[in-house]
């Protein structure tokens, strides 16, 4: 479905000396109905890769072909009717005075029939636990609610492609949860995902890890596999899944133990 073929993009400074390559001839290929993570520290260039695949930059050399349609000026906004992005502040993303409206915005813009609307807006909002709330004023939701809301009114258009940019960085523990429970009820829905974020131990539960590291890619394959390079990840700025510092450590105590990447594989680990 997303074809990133020998992609690379700079940001433009004032003179060419001043331009800041920051993607490197990225090569990709990320197949329907496939759950993606995106894993990188802070100007690994993960979220302008977010950006070159709705349309928001243009990538300076390679191409990024959706459905077999390259994305260029001329028919981005035909790409944007098969992309929905959720970014990581939820207060930026609210139109409407009320959940309802906001919900209903997407739906206006694609000319959907008024007489068909509630009944989408319902169905959405359900989906994401946020039926109760549809009367209430965003201002007073909590960020989780905010962020299952962009996501209620991005999936009302129905899109095939979710991009979720870092939309759990700026949340609380309950916040995240909230919302990592939501995209997993999406895998539901037939959707390629594509999740861009520093929390490994979520990245655990996808079906593909990406690694990016200075506008490259620096791994790629099942996290499982991925996460066996904990050296070169730590050495790189990230972290490793809680589970595994937890083997490591009792590793270092003298405990004969396997590396383990979630909690479950660690009690079961010493049970044995």
């Amino acid at each position: 479905m997303i074809e990133i073929k020998n992609v690379s993009f700079s940001y433009k400074g004032f003179e060419e000396e001043d331009n800041e390559e920051v993607l490197k001839n990225i090569d990709l290929t990320i197949n329907d109905n496939e759950h993606t993570c995106i894993l990188g520290h802070n100007g690994s260039g993960k979220s302008t890769l977010a950006k070159l695949l709705v349309g928001l930059d243009f990538c300076d050399k390679g191409t990024i072909l959706i459905d077999n349609i390259e994305i260029n000026e001329e028919n981005v906004y035909q790409i944007r009717e098969k992309i929905g992005i959720v970014f990581q502040n939820p207060d930026n993303q609210f139109i409407g005075a009320t959940v309802q409206d906001d919900i209903a915005f997407g739906l206006e813009n694609k000319c959907v029939p008024s007489e068909d609307m509630q009944g989408i807006i319902e169905e959405y909002a359900g989906k994401v636990g946020m039926q109760e709330f549809l009367d209430k004023e965003p201002t007073r939701l909590s960020g989780g609610q905010k962020q299952r809301v962009a996501i209620a009114g991005i999936l009302a258009t129905n899109p095939k492609i979710m991009i979720f940019d870092e939309a759990t960085s700026m949340l609380d523990p309950i916040g995240i949860m909230e919302v990592n429970n939501s995209i997993e009820e999406l895998r539901k829905e037939n959707k390629t995902i594509i999740s861009i974020t520093h929390d490994v131990d979520y990245a655990l539960k996808t079906d593909r890890l990406i690694v990016l590291d200075e506008g490259a890619v620096l791994f790629d394959g099942k996290p499982r596999d991925v996460f066996k390079h904990q050296d070169r990840l730590v050495e790189i700025g990230l972290d490793i899944p809680f589970a595994l510092k937890i083997s490591n450590a009792l590793q270092n105590e003298g405990l004969t133990i396997k590396n383990c990447l979630s909690m479950k594989e660690l009690e079961e680990e010493l049970c044995q």
